[in-house]
């Protein structure tokens, strides 16, 4: 049996690699996708007292801290049993706001474009942001940087640091925006919606306009037929930071919609010994494997699954894109992996309208900005949608409010499994007897992998059996004498 590794996955937050196993023929029998990092935040969290861990989990991750400060501050609302006022519930999805349009941002721009501007199979040492600005531009590659720094300043005037977030309280936030600054980003949110149109019109004369793109899209070794999970408001709007978690069938029909403290009935989580992150899966279904297809238990919560999710988009640009992207592709829902790059697309315009409507409202710079806490600390979940896919966070506490037990569903998390399924497919798509794998079919199978946007600091929280070691024993002139693996 024959086997490519590649090691490091490249273009992800953390670190991967994959495992492919070929057949004597040289066909492909099966694809591991590893993680080899254990970060453990949950046990980090038992100990301390609830209100703290808002500030606590931002430095889970570099890249997405405002997904579970947002998660943490909704779940120590839940512990409280307290509903912030209007005018806090705003300035934190403002805030949010701001979040996705610097994160999608980077991720179309420096994560995926590389891709598609550069090109799936050119050299390696182009296939970077560099190469990027080299095809589109200097002039846009500098709009880029300062649309994402305009975004990163708006986190960290409101949330008091763009990384380190200290905004949220039980019941509320910490503090509120005036005139002036209201009227700041009012003027940067509209810079937003201009930039995200123009994304998406790159991403129209780049992707949608190049055939052997779209084919590769539509028909490429780059599907998967499972379910699909998102957040959604009462309309059954994509909302990315309130109202109840839907999850749609591969037909698109719904299979289940739940309040975030109802989690634990839909969704079970379990492990594998070669990863360090879960497997979530849904319970009423049950685990069948890494198989697609209706009968599956596995979901994606994904930008496309969030779109396949929901009846629409809440805001009225993106939703003309919305029905675009579907037109082009056949209907919903769609399983076209690479898909998610133009789905992303849609959310970033989504959230510069956002982020625009709410700057705007005159509950924006009101002046109450927390409830009282009546209630004995217990029990709570917190639930938004990160970039990555549905977050949960789940805590429980002691009477004084020490946490006891806390339990963290991230967006890779829930993508874990499909995320394996399409790296497979995409190898056997790819690779065959007689097959020479270049390092530009080995970029392609990262393809799959890199459309989940997956970031790895966040997700690994399994510790299955022992901790992994070697340990090489040499010679001073760097001769190996012994390799000792546990």
């Amino acid at each position: 049996m024959q086997q490519i590794t590649i090691d490091p996955i490249t273009r992800l937050e953390g670190h991967g690699k994959i495992e492919i196993f070929l057949t004597d023929e040289g066909d492909v029998e099966n694809v591991y996708f590893q993680v080899p990092e254990l970060r453990g935040f949950e046990k980090f969290c038992e100990g301390r007292a609830v209100e703290e861990l808002p500030q606590i989990v931002t430095k889970i991750c570099g890249v997405c801290p405002g997904c579970h400060h947002m998660a943490s501050g909704k779940a120590i609302d839940a512990v409280y049993g307290v509903e912030p006022p209007p005018t806090a519930k705003k300035i934190r999805e403002l805030f949010y706001m701001a979040h996705f349009v610097h994160s999608h941002i980077a991720h179309f721009y420096a994560l995926a474009a590389p891709d598609f501007v550069v090109g799936p199979t050119a050299a390696k040492a182009e296939r970077n942001i560099l190469g990027v600005i080299n095809k589109v531009g200097v002039n846009i590659g500098t709009e880029v940087i300062k649309q994402r720094r305009i975004a990163q300043e708006i986190q960290a005037l409101i949330g008091g640091h763009q990384t380190h977030v200290v905004m949220n309280i039980p019941g509320g936030v910490r503090k509120g925006l005036n005139e002036e600054q209201r009227v700041d980003i009012e003027k940067k949110a509209k810079g937003f919606i201009e930039f995200s149109k123009f994304s998406l019109e790159i991403f129209n004369d780049v992707v949608l306009k190049n055939k052997d793109y779209v084919d590769l899209i539509l028909n490429g070794p780059y599907s998967l037929k499972i379910h699909s999970m998102g957040l959604v408001d009462e309309q059954n709007m994509v909302n990315f930071y309130d109202g109840k978690v839907r999850v749609v069938d591969t037909n698109g029909d719904e299979h289940c919609k739940y309040s975030p403290e109802d989690y634990r009935e839909f969704v079970a989580e379990r492990v594998e010994p070669w990863s360090y992150l879960k497997f979530p899966y849904l319970k009423k279904i049950g685990w069948k494997g890494f198989v697609e297809g209706q009968d599956s238990g596995v979901y994606q919560a994904t930008p496309l699954a969030r779109l396949n999710t929901a009846d629409g988009m809440a805001t009225p640009l993106a939703q003309v894109e919305y029905e675009r992207m579907y037109g082009m592709l056949g209907g919903k829902p769609v399983h076209a992996t690479l898909a998610m790059h133009w789905a992303r697309l849609i959310e970033l315009l989504y959230s510069a309208e956002r982020c625009l409507e709410l700057v705007t409202d005159p509950d924006i710079t009101g002046k109450e900005l927390r409830s009282t806490l009546p209630n004995i600390p217990n029990e709570g979940v917190g639930i938004v949608e990160a970039q990555r896919g549905t977050l949960t966070h789940h805590y429980v506490t002691d009477e004084k409010g020490i946490v006891k037990n806390v339990n963290l569903i991230v967006g890779t998390t829930n993508n874990n499994a499909p995320i394996c399924m399409s790296l497979k497919k995409a190898a056997q798509g790819l690779i065959s007897k007689g097959t020479v794998v270049t390092d530009g079919i080995l970029n392609m199978i990262e393809m799959a992998f890199r459309a989940y946007d997956p970031c790895f600091s966040c997700a690994t929280h399994s510790l299955p059996g022992e901790m992994p070691m070697i340990v090489n024993i040499r010679e001073k002139d760097g001769t190996l004498i012994q390799c000792i693996k546990r």
